[in-house]
């Protein structure tokens, strides 16, 4: 055993010295990046201990996590986010769960928007609550999976339409692709909340958060459209042909041989551009949505707070990054179930 802990040890030192030590000039690197690493973690520590004030944070939790919810409902947001966490939980738990919870998982993550939709919003005889109330995480986890459920099926249908053998069909589709990833979001974001209500007929009005969902739905679609359209692609011809050989008709073909594969090589891209859609509902707090940048503009208004800019950003980052790391977690779960290195 001890033989076997000194052996241990002289491979680790043997691999630093290769990997960080190997010349001169690199150890030189090496301490002065670890030197710079140091002080700047040493400076932030003592900063976030001793000088940083954080009541602007834990004052405000709830408005960071419901809102300007009536505190009367404010149970319904946070039940929401309950089903969300358990969700999470039971995606990510590292042991089996009994067969008939798999197979009923997706299912419970497909139900979880409507489900939030139920309890912010009203139904099942609860009291309606406009969603100019809605706001802080809970609205940054409506928009994202409200544009996540938008864009996947808007996106796949695009990459099939610019593969079609139809010369008008595929000409729409890849003006559509390529117009809309020529324009920034931002653009796309103030023509949706003020061009879409021209369009719908007299007395119809979309709320505001249901035009960024259009809004960035719409936006992500075009690149998911890539996406999937890349594992199109990568597909060997070889699949085609066996399917065309058993018999199978060209919707059965796509359906049954082609999307899935496809989605499966996608996956890894489709999950970057998922996450990237809980980044991008930062810029509706621009359009007047209290979303979670949102709240934190509100509440530097605040002239208690005045001066906390660093305290507010940073705790907003954190969350931001919680958020995001818990999606790559979910992605990458999702790629171990599927087999997707495997399929590779």
């Amino acid at each position: 055993m001890a033989e076997s802990s000194r052996s241990r040890r002289h491979r680790l030192l043997l691999t630093l010295r290769r990997n960080l030590f190997a010349s001169p000039l690199d150890g030189l690197i090496t301490l002065v990046l670890l030197a710079v690493c140091g002080s700047g973690l040493w400076f932030l520590m003592h900063w976030a201990l001793i000088k940083a004030d954080w009541a602007v944070v834990y004052e405000n939790v709830r408005l960071y996590f419901n809102g300007i919810f009536p505190a009367d409902h404010v149970w319904r947001s946070w039940s929401w986010l309950a089903v969300l966490a358990a969700l999470c939980g039971l995606t990510l738990w590292p042991w089996p769960l009994p067969r008939p919870l798999m197979r009923l998982l997706p299912l419970l993550w497909i139900l979880s928007l409507p489900i939030g939709l139920v309890l912010l919003a009203s139904g099942l005889g609860l009291e309606p609550v406009r969603s100019r109330f809605w706001g802080g995480l809970q609205l940054t986890l409506l928009l994202t999976l409200g544009t996540i459920a938008l864009a996947l099926p808007l996106g796949i249908l695009l990459a099939l339409g610019r593969r079609s053998s139809l010369p008008l069909l595929r000409w729409l589709c890849t003006s559509y692709i390529e117009l809309i990833r020529g324009v920034p979001l931002i653009a796309v974001l103030f023509f949706g909340q003020l061009m879409i209500p021209l369009f719908l007929p007299e007395g119809w009005t979309f709320s505001r958060v249901l035009r960024a969902v259009l809004s960035l739905g719409f936006f992500v679609a075009a690149y998911m459209a890539e996406d999937v359209r890349g594992g199109l692609q990568a597909l060997p011809r070889t699949q085609l042909e066996a399917a065309r050989s058993l018999g199978l008709s060209p919707l059965k073909t796509i359906t049954l041989v082609e999307l899935p594969q496809a989605l499966r090589i996608a996956l890894p891209a489709l999950a970057n551009q998922c996450v990237a859609s809980v980044q991008n509902t930062s810029l509706l707090a621009y359009l007047g949505l209290i979303e979670l940048l949102g709240i934190s503009r509100s509440i530097l208004a605040n002239p208690s707070y005045l001066g906390r800019h660093l305290e507010v950003y940073l705790w907003l980052a954190l969350l931001y990054w919680a958020v995001c790391i818990l999606m790559t977690s979910l992605a990458r779960r999702l790629e171990r179930t599927l087999n997707v290195t495997g399929h590779h």
